[in-house]
């Protein structure tokens, strides 16, 4: 074996997956932006489904097929069309939402750079003497995340799922009228019926 085989490459001479990697980041960074930034609703949401997208393709970068399968399946397939399940039967508007802006977004800019800061901060002190074993199995197969998630994850995820439950619950309540709130239907007191009694 030679020398140059062995020798790892530097951070100037980077593979094709590690420049891919970079090249789906920045989309996926790009996408997250014009979902938090745009005001139509139903754009967002489908923004939203890019940024998932990307994320499924960076898990499968990483060789962790069976978590970006999951991402899709679930986020995308799922998440995704609740929330434009909930988009339509609330009623949300199509185009332009002029109340989507709430002029809170320097607030909302330092609450989000300090929730990324400290998360970066938690998940590198977390992980900086940790070492992935490439002869070992891989991380990502389906066996090693489903010891993980059904032994140590059990609670959180059916907590998860309990939430998504109640999420489409409460846009179905949100959608339905009773027959007094809907438009174009006559009261109890104007109806015919009511008229003859009365006379």
């Amino acid at each position: 074996m030679s020398l140059a085989a062995t020798a790892p490459h530097g951070f100037l001479s980077p593979t094709g997956v590690e420049i891919a990697f970079l090249l789906v980041g920045l989309v996926t960074l790009g996408a997250a932006l014009i979902t938090v930034t745009t005001r139509q609703l139903v754009h967002a949401a489908l923004w939203l489904v890019v940024t998932l997208g990307g994320l499924a393709v960076e898990y499968l970068l990483l060789t962790a097929e069976f978590i970006a399968w999951v991402q899709v399946l679930i986020y995308v397939g799922s998440v995704v069309v609740l929330l434009l399940f909930g988009l339509m039967l609330t009623r949300a508007p199509i185009g332009r939402s002029p109340d989507a802006d709430s002029g809170n977004r320097l607030p909302a800019l330092v609450v989000a750079a300090g929730a990324a800061g400290a998360l970066v901060w938690v998940v590198t002190d977390a992980f900086r003497a940790t070492w992935i074993d490439l002869d070992g199995p891989a991380a990502g197969t389906t066996r090693v995340t489903g010891e993980s998630l059904f032994r140590h994850w059990v609670l959180p995820f059916e907590a998860l799922s309990v939430l998504l439950l109640a999420a489409l619950v409460g846009a179905i309540v949100l959608s339905r009228r009773t027959k007094a709130e809907a438009p174009g239907t006559p009261s109890a007191a104007n109806t015919p019926g009511d008229k003859e009694g009365a006379r």
